[in-house]
């Protein structure tokens, strides 16, 4: 093992002591003109101490730490690493008869910055977000073939450079059928969002259901309308999915054939939402969801996202009936669950309705956020009776 060790300054090791996994590059001493994206690294205090191991990043985020040692990064190291998260998952009940389709690595949640790894039944799709992570795939998939207490029979790799330049390895396969809460769904991980599906909103998708009997509902920014289907599984009256995306849309239709559903209490509108709300009439549901993309992905466009929430949703609550029931959701991780609330009343107060926050909603327990890493919780969502 002989990796570059770089010198923090002082105002760094606050952070580090706090082990929070990342480091700035204005709070390294060393020289780093060197180093490529993805070189293993560790960093030191002035005496030389070695505080943690990681990648080496050549942006803003100057290291990612895996671990705050001197382990050395290799299929063991990972191999560990997988199962401890494994491990948390079995103890929650994932996967289970009803459920094969879960997270199995969040990131910084378990301790593997730039890592994400969900499971399709005997698939896993592992996304890397960081050029060491893609560099280490190797090792990964190794350590993944490996794990005690789950069969994968195929690993899957995306990265940012998979996605944009349309590579794609013609032996893998391109998606699966997989189980959520006893509902039917595909994740086609070739061409899809994500991993191929937001398994992220699978609790919340639950409430949903638990809500919608004999209800009529609108799903906003539907996708591929796992909303929807929960809705009508519950027995709702009557669902409209809504999105930009017409293959999204289809694909939704094809998850309600999946699920045996009629296409009779179900409606696919292929429109802008915010053209939508502004010429529409929503007086008719019982129930709203606002599920749209991340608004920012960076701290420099969080502003305007936060007034494209607040917009957004003070639309959709001036003409809601009264006595309806809003899902409300932000998956930007630049938007704080505080600024985000904020924002949502800010919307509320414009329209000069009353209102109560019913339930605060979050992402499920195999997105886990690192106690020390408060930035991993980026899923954020309320629960609004419109009175």
């Amino acid at each position: 093992m002989n990796y570059t060790v770089l010198q923090l300054k002082d105002k760094s090791l606050k952070s580090i002591h706090r082990r929070h996994p990342w480091v700035f590059s204005g709070g390294i001493f060393t020289d780093t003109h060197k180093l490529v994206e993805g070189d293993k690294v560790q960093i030191s205090d002035r005496s030389g101490k070695i505080l943690g191991t990681g990648h080496f990043g050549d942006r803003s985020i100057a290291v990612r730490l895996l671990s705050f040692d001197n382990s050395e990064i290799n299929t063991a190291f990972y191999k560990e690493k997988l199962q401890n998260a494994l491990d948390m998952r079995l103890s929650i009940c994932l996967p289970s008869a009803e459920t094969d389709a879960f997270r199995l690595v969040h990131g910084e949640g378990d301790g593997l910055p730039g890592l994400i790894i969900d499971i399709y039944r005997k698939s896993a799709v592992v996304q890397t977000h960081s050029g060491g992570m893609s560099r280490d795939i190797g090792l990964i998939q190794d350590a993944l073939l490996g794990l005690s207490g789950l069969q994968i029979d195929e690993t899957i790799h995306i990265s940012a450079e998979t996605k944009s330049q349309g590579s794609w390895d013609t032996e893998k396969s391109e998606g699966s059928k997989f189980l959520e809460n006893g509902h039917r769904f595909y994740a086609n991980w070739k061409d899809g969002q994500k991993t191929g599906f937001f398994i992220d909103q699978r609790e919340n998708r639950a409430l949903l259901g638990s809500l919608s009997k004999d209800k009529k509902v609108l799903n906003a920014f539907s996708y591929t309308g796992g909303f929807s289907v929960y809705a009508l599984n519950a027995g709702a009256e009557m669902v409209h999915s809504l999105d930009s995306s017409r293959g999204a849309l289809d694909l939704g239709e094809e998850h309600l054939k999946m699920n045996d559903l009629s296409n009779s209490c179900h409606e696919s509108i292929q429109a802008d939402a915010l053209e939508f709300f502004s010429k529409g009439d929503i007086a008719e549901y019982d129930i709203i969801v606002l599920d749209p993309p991340a608004f920012a992905k960076h701290r420099s466009a969080r502003h305007r996202a936060v007034q494209a929430y607040k917009r957004l949703n003070a639309m959709a609550m001036k003409k809601a009936k009264k006595g309806s029931l809003l899902f409300t959701f932000s998956c930007s991780q630049v938007v704080t669950p505080d600024l985000f609330a904020h924002t949502v009343a800010a919307a509320a107060m414009e329209t000069g309705r009353s209102m109560r926050i019913l339930r605060h909603l979050h992402q499920p327990p195999d997105h886990p956020v690192g106690i020390y890493h408060p930035e991993g919780e980026y899923l954020k969502g309320l629960l609004i009776r419109i009175d």
